[in-house]
């Protein structure tokens, strides 16, 4: 009988201690399973209007502002060539002499012709005064002196011309013609001298573009600024160009091709930072945006619909937002339409929300981006002309 009650006892124990883990196991999973998720923490920006910098830039090459073929005018060959290929000319410099014995000589025939008939004229004239010869002999005379003189003109030209010269002041550049090659007269290009002392910058609106400015302006949602528009250069690297430009060219149609309209700005360039055919961006300046809305890029969502955000109601409830991103300006998208002044919107935290879900909003506060490193600076390019050493003789 002892040995039946033994089993017994410790059975029943067991059994109570197992309920009494398993009450206190429900007593502290109850609350836990009763109790609801928390509010998402999000940082919302509160939407203010502001005047910003309208930003347009565009992809521009760079030409020089003067470019002269130099070309001879007489036929021969070259028998110099003085300049230094590559280098800076002024104007009026010898860049090459054509062989000039033959032009030499024939106005040396011209001036002993005129000579010649000046003396006829000179004995012909007193001698009309006393009848003694007949008014035709003294006009045969000046029309031969007349003819005279206008041969030692044009031998005179064409002498002076076997020394070609460089019209402007410039770079002179790659010779196409070495010495004693012959030119066979303008047709022959011998090289080209090119002014980059003011550089120009062409760059090409598209036809939406010169649209959009348009209805911008009209709408008041552009401002253009007083006199000159003025322009910004970007180099290949990222420097900007430490000088800017002023807009001097636009032309009065666009390009059938292309569908572009041509713009041109003008900049100062004495250490020639900025060579012809360099390719470059343009920004043009001076262009407000009054009453711009700037959302942060990571606040704006792409869908299929379109770009939209999330905003915060007054009661703390998310909801979508199409809006319609025109631009970026620095980090932030300019936003035409879509939001209203004293709308909140979801910068930090869009991926916990959802459309009526509720949110605890906190303001958001902009941080330095870090990501972007300091540009070089364009004034500390040495000029390309100052290290390289180029002979002065061919």
């Amino acid at each position: 009988m002892k040995r039946l009650i033994k089993p017994l006892a410790w059975t029943a124990a067991v059994a109570a201690a197992l309920f009494l883990v398993g009450a206190a196991a429900a007593r502290r999973l109850a609350p836990v399973a009763s109790a609801a998720p928390p509010a998402p923490e999000v940082s919302v920006l509160t939407v203010v209007p502001e005047t910003v910098a309208a930003r347009f830039e565009y992809v521009g090459q760079a030409a020089a502002s003067r470019s002269v073929e130099v070309r001879s005018q007489v036929t021969g060959v070259i028998v110099a060539r003085p300049y230094a290929e590559g280098t800076d000319v002024a104007k009026g410099t010898l860049l090459f002499r054509i062989d000039p014995t033959t032009y030499e000589a024939a106005y040396r025939s011209a001036q002993a012709r005129l000579a010649n008939a000046d003396r006829t004229l000179a004995r012909l004239k007193p001698l009309l005064a006393e009848r003694a010869v007949a008014q035709k002999d003294v006009d045969d005379a000046q029309q031969a002196f007349d003819q005279a003189q206008a041969a030692v003109d044009q031998t005179r030209k064409d002498y002076e011309d076997t020394f070609v010269r460089a019209e402007i002041s410039g770079r002179a550049g790659r010779t196409q013609l070495e010495l004693g090659a012959r030119v066979t007269g303008p047709g022959d290009l011998l090289t080209t001298v090119e002014q980059v002392d003011p550089i120009y910058v062409n760059f090409s609106p598209s036809d939406e573009d010169m649209l959009r400015w348009r209805r911008d302006l009209a709408a008041g949602r552009l401002v253009m600024p007083p006199g000159t528009l003025t322009a910004q250069v970007s180099l290949a690297d990222g420097s900007v160009f430490d000088a800017n430009g002023e807009l001097n060219f636009a032309d009065l149609a666009l390009q059938p091709a292309t569908g572009t309209m041509q713009l041109r700005a003008s900049f100062r360039n004495p250490q020639y930072v900025v060579l012809p055919g360099q390719f470059v961006r343009v920004r043009l300046l001076g262009l407000k945006r009054p009453g711009a809305i700037l959302v942060p890029q990571r606040a704006v969502q792409q869908a299929l619909s379109g770009a939209f955000v999330y905003i915060v109601d007054d009661s703390n409830h998310v909801a979508a937002r199409t809006v319609t991103a025109t631009s970026w300006d620095g980090a932030a998208w300019l936003i035409e339409q879509g939001l209203a002044p004293g709308d909140r919107v979801i910068v930090d935290g869009v991926q916990k929300v959802m459309p009526g879900l509720v949110v605890t909003p906190s303001a958001y506060r902009a941080a330095a981006n870090l990501a972007l490193a300091p540009v070089p600076d364009s004034s500390e390019i040495a000029p390309p002309a100052a290290p390289l050493r180029i002979r002065s003789r061919p």
